[in-house]
């Protein structure tokens, strides 16, 4: 597979800014962000998928356990 574009790369990390902040915004109801999270996984390569949804919820956790 060959290296995602410069323009793929932006529009992969603009999807997921959006699904983040949306995830953060509704830690209760994440099915709100279900388009956001569609557009997300279909804007960027499978891999970067599960490496950027493992930082994310590791990251919650953290943010969690400092409370």
């Amino acid at each position: 597979m060959a290296a995602p574009s410069m323009k793929e790369r932006q529009a992969c990390w603009g999807a997921r800014d959006e699904y983040w902040k949306c995830s953060d915004e509704n830690t209760e109801d994440a099915s709100q962000c279900k388009k956001l999270r569609s557009s997300f996984e279909s804007s960027c390569p499978q891999q970067w998928i599960i490496d950027q949804l493992r930082w994310f919820y590791l990251n919650i956790r953290l943010k969690r356990a400092e409370y």
